[in-house]
């Protein structure tokens, strides 16, 4: 029954039983048991169906208890007690549902966000169509104050966006020609043309609802074992009533004690409180998958960051190109020509160095080659290019001579990543790369220290020098360099053999196989990328490892109400049950205690969609990796 259909039938049953106590003082009392009677089976229907729905699943459900004692009720005369036992229940139920509602706001907030509309260019006309119109490769217009209704790139003007429907940061982010933009996104200010390439379902804001929606309905460990626990449960307390009846030979004392073990606070102690942690966890950017998720987050020991991308920003720099023969930009040109086949972040980074020069890069990568974790090998003019580690240079039989090594173990110690260049078997060159550490990593992981956390990980697949620096600036406990993807699988799975709870965080992308290895699986979203949002368990929608710290501390945040809410509903059902045996607890005034023990539960679960984390003072590191 919906919410609505509650209202409308407890305020009915609400009035009927006014009338009764107007009845009542004016002395018509046989007037007042027929509004009494009408007023129960008003009430009573409906729980009594939804007892028939729930045997009919063989299920025994909180209904069956009050439709059990309600029947018992009329058939002793205690009209009074069966017309406010019902209308109490119903009227408990109706406060449940609106206050739960509450507990989803966050989701409700972010479907309220969801455009409806969109502006494109067809055929030369601009016009408005319905966001479900809307096609991949359409011409989309934004103004000011307008809705993004797509994912795409910018391809003419500049705005500043709103983006905290996905990423929860309130500090709007300018945008301009190349740069992506999401659906539910707003324009503050400005105007800009985008091309669609995701639209409706696959969108990251629909996907965004999707995964909160699906975490909402995921239950954790506690709540299968409540539902499993209130299904024998009910059955044992319809036998225990009997054996007090057997006993007492009091048929109002057992009628009282069926409704008063009612377990509805137990039940719902778990769920209402995983409902609020993970709409706190949405509202903040933050997606966490379900209800067992949350748990396992809440008891990590040991976390474990990738660097590149997680502890650094994942936007690097090219500080230096160092030739020992040859022309700089010629090599240069080489190298970025034939890392224009590469996803990877450091040979895009290249690319991007050529094109600000504004070298031309006109020849195709012949018989290219990604080695996973490596580099690159590709023919370019006829030449064959190996870029990338020491370990690549080493595979392929090339010689680093030893003022190559010295120049290179120099930038490393540096901060920078170190590109070896060969042409033909010969290396020419050597590419500096360095990233800044994001200037939040070192609060998230005092924080995380701070809530529990005993040792912090780095594995990265970058030179020991670099990963050493960025370690000691943040005071990591180890490090784990030039390891290549199978080789971080190998660490997350010693950690857990050892009996560490595992969570690893990284950029979702070369980072998927240790992702999925750990107990607790987090990716930096970067708007929320597929392999990210599908590998991970945790996605950080702004890329900030301060929303990791806040996840981490909301679940502990969210175990801990759970627990309460537990403990609160066993102590209330005990307390009652005694109150009813020594005589002190009545079928009416059972069933007010029983309603307001859950409203409490509720009410204390509400509590988490305000949770902010405790701020730590820490002394920030210097966030720039130095380059000279």
């Amino acid at each position: 029954m919906n919410a609505k259909r509650t209202s409308q039938i407890t305020a009915l049953t609400g009035l009927l039983l006014a009338v009764a106590i107007g009845l009542h003082f004016l002395g018509f009392h046989e007037w007042r048991q027929i509004v009494l009677i009408t007023a129960t089976v008003i009430a009573g229907i409906p729980i009594a169906w939804k007892a028939i729905q729930a045997l009919r699943m063989k299920a025994f459900s909180i209904e069956l208890l009050v439709t059990i004692a309600v029947i018992g009720a009329l058939f002793i005369g205690e009209y009074v007690e069966s017309a406010a036992v019902t209308f109490l229940f119903l009227f408990g139920a109706y406060l449940e549902v609106r206050t739960l509602e509450k507990t989803r706001s966050s989701l409700k907030s972010l479907i309220d966000m969801a455009p409806l509309e969109a502006t494109v260019i067809r055929d030369g006309e601009t016009i408005t169509i319905s966001v479900d119109d809307v096609e991949s490769g359409d011409r989309v217009i934004i103004r000011s104050g307008e809705k993004v209704a797509i994912d795409g790139a910018i391809v003419s003007g500049r705005a500043t966006l709103n983006e905290s429907a996905i990423t929860g940061e309130s500090v709007p982010a300018a945008k301009t020609i190349e740069d992506r933009v999401f659906s539910g996104t707003i324009v503050d200010n400005g105007f800009i043309e985008v091309i669609a390439d995701r639209v409706g379902d696959d969108t990251t804001f629909s996907k965004i609802i999707e995964l909160v929606e699906d975490a909402q309905e995921a239950k954790s460990k506690t709540q299968k074992f409540l539902d499993r626990f209130a299904n024998v449960y009910t059955p044992s307390i319809v036998i225990l009533s009997i054996v007090v009846y057997i006993f007492t030979r009091n048929i109002e004392m057992t009628l009282t004690f069926l409704v008063v073990a009612c377990p509805g606070a137990l039940v719902i102690s778990a769920p209402v409180s995983i409902v609020a942690g993970i709409g706190n966890g949405a509202r903040n950017g933050v997606l966490v998958k379900g209800g067992e998720i949350m748990e396992s987050l809440a008891k990590i020991d040991t976390v474990v960051f990738d660097k590149t991308g997680t502890l650094t920003r994942g936007r690097p720099e090219v500080t230096d190109i160092h030739t020992f023969s040859g022309n700089e930009e010629e090599l240069l040109r080489l190298v970025a020509e034939a890392e224009m086949i590469s996803e990877h972040h450091l040979g895009q980074t290249i690319v991007r160095e050529a094109n600000l020069r504004e070298i031309p890069l006109v020849n195709d990568p012949e018989e290219a080659e990604i080695i996973e974790g490596n580099g690159i090998r590709a023919k370019i003019e006829g030449k064959l290019l190996t870029v990338g580690n020491r370990k690549l240079m080493a595979a392929n039989g090339i010689t680093i001579e030893d003022k190559v090594e010295r120049y290179a173990v120099d930038r490393e110690k540096a901060g920078n990543t170190a590109i070896f260049a060969a042409i033909d078997g010969v290396i020419e060159g050597i590419v500096s790369i360095a990233d800044q550490i994001r200037p939040e990593a070192m609060g998230a992981i005092e924080e995380l220290r701070s809530n529990g956390v005993k040792q912090i990980i780095m594995l990265t697949g970058d030179n020991r020098h670099t990963a050493e620096l960025v370690g000691k600036q943040l005071g990591l406990d180890q490090i784990h360099a030039e390891l290549l993807p199978e080789d971080k699988v190998a660490w997350i799975q010693k950690l857990k053999d050892a009996g560490h709870i595992v969570s690893m965080a990284g950029d979702g992308i070369n980072d998927a196989p240790a992702i999925a290895t750990a107990d607790i699986g987090l990716a930096m979203g970067e708007g929320g990328t597929d392999v990210s949002m599908e590998t991970a368990d945790v996605v950080l929608m702004a890329d900030r490892l301060d929303q990791f710290s806040h996840a981490h501390a909301l679940a502990k945040a969210t175990i801990r109400n759970m627990k309460q809410n537990t403990y609160f509903a066993v102590g209330t059902v005990f307390l009652l049950l005694a109150g009813v045996l020594f005589g002190k607890v009545f079928l009416a005034s059972g069933m007010l205690i029983h309603e307001l023990s859950v409203l409490l539960v509720i009410l204390n679960a509400v509590r988490l969609i305000r949770y902010t984390k405790k701020e730590v003072k820490i002394n920030e590191p210097n966030a720039i990796l130095q380059t000279d």
